[in-house]
């Protein structure tokens, strides 16, 4: 116990650390979605993987959800959501499959709404139907340049 506490004076900074260590993998993903997927299709399963992870979380969601709430917990973790996030963007940007107007982090706070607004025994379907409305907020609407 006191090695543990050594490294982790509180239950916060274990579980960050956790949740950071994991979150690795996820953010690691993207490369390869970006190489196999245009960057709007790979933000989607991204963000399915994303979800996969976070429901794997439910045992500290409220601590996450307090942290988050305080902008205190994990902020390197959401950093990196966001710095993923501003990758995919800007692939998407380019290659025409994502809004220019968009910032990462308006995407990383709607992201964490959909986690955070879901109950634990929420289905998987409806989940993804909200991940595929964000989806879909993210892409350029057809006529939307001749409207401006």
């Amino acid at each position: 116990m006191g090695t543990l506490y050594r490294h982790f004076p509180t239950r916060e900074s274990l579980i960050d650390a956790v949740y950071s260590a994991e979150l690795d993998s996820v953010t690691a993903s993207v490369p390869a979605l970006l190489e196999r997927y245009p960057a709007d299709v790979a933000l989607r399963a991204w963000m399915g993987r994303y979800a996969t992870f976070v429901a794997t979380k439910r045992g500290m969601m409220e601590t996450l959800r307090a942290g988050f709430a305080a902008r205190r917990i994990p902020p390197p973790s959401r950093e990196r959501v966001t710095a993923t996030i501003a990758d995919i963007l800007e692939q998407g940007v380019a290659e025409g499959t994502l809004r220019a107007d968009v910032d990462a982090e308006d995407v990383t706070t709607m992201l964490i709404g959909v986690f955070f607004a879901m109950a634990a025994d929420s289905p998987r379907q409806q989940i993804d139907r909200l991940l595929d409305l964000l989806s879909d907020a993210l892409r350029p609407q057809a006529g939307a340049a001749a409207d401006s």
